[in-house]
C-alpha cells in the first residue's frame, strides 16, 4: 500500500475521532438533538468546502500541466523543425507532472540551441562583411532570418575561413608588390601620379581593397615599372659598354676614368644623365682624335677576325680596313662593320668556341706527337713521361669525339642558314681532314727522313766503321815497349775480309784487319812495318784501348802494338 493511502485512511480516522470527541463534549453539555445535528451539518460543511477547495486546486494543477504540456509540445515541434532535428518523443509511459518537466527541458535546451546557432549565425556574418569589404567578394548566401542548420553553420565557417587564407595570401602579395612597385620607383625617381599609384604608396595597407581587379592592377604597374627599368638599366648599360669602348679606343688614363667611376653603376635617372654627358664628351673626343679611334676599332677587327676565322679573301673584303683617309665615314664604317662582327661571333659563339677548343686540343695533340718522337724525353725525371702518354692517349679518344660533335652543330647550323660554315676559307670539317692527312704526311716524311738517315749510317759504318760509344783514354798515358807485340788471333783474323768492320760488343774504337787496302785517293798500298821503333800517329790511342770483340760466334782480343797500325 501506497504512504498517500495509508495516509489517507489516518485522516478518515482522525476526522471519526474529531466527530467522536464533539459527540461527547455535546453530549456532557447537553445539547439538544437538533442542535447537535445543525453542528454536525455545519462541520460536514466545513470539511467538504474544505475538500472541494483543495480538489479544485488540484485540478486547476492538472489543466495547467495539461496546457502546458500542450504548449510544450508545440513549441518543441517548432524549434525541431527550425534546428532540423528529429522530433522529440517520450520514451514509454509516464505521468504528467513528468512529461510536462521533460518537455520543458527539452524546450529550455532547444531554445539555447537555437540562440547560440542564432549568435554564431550573426557572428559569421558579420565577419563574411569584413572580408567581403576588403576583397571586394560578394556576401554568403545564407537566410539570416531562419535557424541555420549544423551543416550550414560548417559550411559558412568553411567559407570564412577561406576568406581568411585568401585575405592573407592577397595581403602578402600586396606587400609584396607594393615593396617591389616603390623600389622601383625610388629606382626610377618616379613620384606617384595617379589616384591608383597614390593609394598604393601613401595609403595605409588595411585601408586597401584586395579585390583581384586591383592585384591584377598592381601587378600590370609593376611589370611597367620593371620593364622601364629594364630599359633604364639596359640603356645605362649600354651607356656604359660605349664609355669603356671608348675609354679604349682613346686610351683614356686611369685617373680620368675613376673620376666618372662612381657612375658605373646603378641606372637611376641621374645616374643615366651623367652617363650620356660622358658619352657625349668621349664622342666629341673621338672626333677629335679619328685615327687613334679607328686604329683601335682595327686592332678589335682583327681580333673579331681570328675568333671567327676569317680567311684573308674575307678580310680583305672589307675594303675600307685598308684604307689611309681618316675621315668621319670611314669611321661610321668600322663601327657598322663592328657591331656586324661581334653580333656575328655573339650569335655563334658556341660554335667557333667549339672550333677553337679543337684548335687548342689539335695543337696539344701535336706537341704530344712532337715529343714522343724525340729521343730524349727517355731522360726524364718526376714521372712527366708518363704523364704526357695519359694526355697524349686521351687526346687520341677526345679528338675524334669532339670532331663528331662540331660535324652535327655544323650541319645543324648550315641547314638553318642555308650555307657553308668555313673556317680560314674553307669547309671545316674539310679543313679537319685536311689537318690529320698533313700530320699523316709528316709522320711519313720523318719516317722516310729517319730510313734513309738509318741507311746512310749504316753504310758509312759498313765502309769506315762505327765511331766510338764510350770515352777513349787520354793518348799517351799507357808507356808504349817497342818490340813488344800482342799475337792476334789468327782464326778469327782469317774470317774478316779485307773491308770488313769489327764494332765492339760494348762500344769503342773499330779495329781493322792487318791486310793492307787502297786509301782514299787510290794511291798505292801502304805497308807498315812491325820492326820499327817509331810509334805512329795511332798507335797512342789505340794503344790506350783495350777491348773484347766478338764476331762470327768467336771472341777476339785486339790491343794496339807499338809501331803497328791496325
Amino acid at each position: 500500500m501506497r504512504r498517500s493511502e495509508v495516509l489517507a485512511e489516518e485522516s478518515i480516522v482522525c476526522l471519526q475521532k474529531a466527530l467522536n470527541h464533539l459527540r461527547e463534549i455535546w453530549e456532557l453539555i447537553g445539547i439538544p438533538e437538533d442542535q447537535r445535528l445543525q453542528r454536525t451539518e455545519v462541520v460536514k460543511k466545513h470539511i467538504k468546502d474544505l475538500l472541494d477547495m483543495m480538489i479544485a486546486e488540484e485540478e486547476s494543477l492538472k489543466e495547467r500541466l495539461i496546457k502546458s504540456i500542450s504548449i510544450c509540445q508545440k513549441e518543441l515541434n517548432t524549434l525541431c523543425s527550425e534546428l532540423h532535428v528529429e522530433p522529440f518523443q517520450e520514451e514509454g509511459e509516464t505521468t504528467i507532472l513528468q512529461l510536462e518537466k521533460d518537455l520543458r527541458t527539452q524546450v529550455e535546451l532547444m531554445r539555447k540551441q537555437k540562440k547560440e546557432r542564432k549568435q554564431e549565425l550573426k557572428l559569421l556574418q558579420e565577419q563574411d562583411q569584413e572580408l567581403c569589404e576588403i576583397l571586394c567578394m560578394p556576401h554568403y548566401d545564407i537566410d539570416s532570418t531562419s535557424v541555420p542548420s549544423l551543416e550550414e553553420l560548417s559550411q559558412f565557417r568553411q567559407h570564412v575561413a577561406t576568406m581568411r587564407e585568401t585575405k592573407a595570401s592577397r595581403r602578402e602579395e600586396f606587400v609584396n608588390i607594393k615593396r617591389q612597385i616603390i623600389l622601383c620607383m625610388e629606382e626610377l625617381d618616379h613620384t606617384p601620379d595617379t589616384s591608383f599609384e597614390r593609394d598604393v604608396v601613401c595609403e595605409d595597407e588595411d585601408a586597401f581593397c584586395l579585390s583581384l581587379e586591383n592585384i591584377a592592377t598592381l601587378q600590370k604597374l609593376l611589370r611597367q615599372l620593371e620593364m622601364r627599368k629594364s630599359q633604364n638599366e639596359a640603356v645605362c648599360e649600354g651607356l656604359r659598354a660605349q664609355i669603356r669602348e671608348l675609354w679604349d679606343r682613346l686610351q683614356i688614363p686611369a685617373e680620368e676614368r675613376e673620376a666618372v667611376a662612381t657612375v658605373m653603376t646603378g641606372s637611376k635617372a641621374k645616374v643615366r644623365k651623367a652617363l650620356q654627358l660622358e658619352v657625349d664628351r668621349l664622342e666629341e673626343l673621338k672626333m677629335q682624335n679619328m685615327k687613334k679611334v679607328i686604329e683601335a676599332i682595327r686592332v678589335e677587327l682583327a681580333q673579331y677576325w681570328d675568333q671567327c676565322f676569317y680567311s684573308q679573301e674575307q678580310r680583305q673584303a672589307f675594303a675600307p680596313y685598308y684604307a689611309e683617309d681618316y675621315t668621319e665615314n670611314l669611321l661610321q664604317l668600322h663601327d657598322a662593320e663592328i657591331v656586324r662582327l661581334r653580333n656575328y661571333y655573339e650569335v655563334h659563339k658556341e660554335l667557333f668556341e667549339g672550333v677553337q677548343k679543337w684548335e687548342e686540343s689539335w695543337r696539344l695533340f701535336l706537341e704530344f706527337e712532337r715529343k714522343a718522337s724525340d729521343p730524349s724525353r727517355f731522360t726524364n725525371r718526376g714521372g712527366n713521361l708518363l704523364k704526357e702518354e695519359k694526355q697524349r692517349a686521351k687526346l687520341q679518344k677526345t679528338l675524334p669525339k669532339l670532331e663528331e660533335e662540331l660535324k652535327a652543330q655544323i650541319e645543324m647550323w648550315e641547314q638553318e642558314h642555308s650555307k657553308a660554315f668555313v673556317v680560314n676559307g674553307q669547309k671545316f670539317m674539310e679543313y679537319v681532314m685536311e689537318q690529320w692527312e698533313m700530320h699523316r704526311l709528316e709522320k711519313e716524311r720523318a719516317k722516310q727522313e729517319r730510313q734513309l738517315k738509318n741507311k746512310k749510317q749504316t753504310e758509312t759504318e759498313m765502309l769506315y766503321g762505327s765511331a766510338p760509344r764510350t770515352p777513349n783514354k787520354r793518348r799517351g798515358l799507357a808507356p808504349n815497349t817497342p818490340g813488344k807485340v800482342r799475337k792476334l788471333n789468327t782464326t778469327t783474323m782469317s774470317n774478316a775480309t779485307a773491308n770488313s768492320s769489327i764494332r765492339p760488343v760494348f762500344g769503342g774504337t773499330v779495329y781493322r784487319s792487318p791486310v793492307s787496302r787502297l786509301p782514299p785517293s787510290g794511291s798505292k798500298p801502304v805497308i807498315t812495318s812491325t820492326c820499327s821503333g817509331k810509334k805512329t800517329p795511332r798507335a797512342g790511342r789505340h794503344g790506350a784501348n783495350k777491348e773484347n770483340l766478338e764476331l762470327n760466334g768467336s771472341i777476339l782480343s785486339a790491343r794496339t802494338f807499338k809501331g803497328f797500325q791496325i
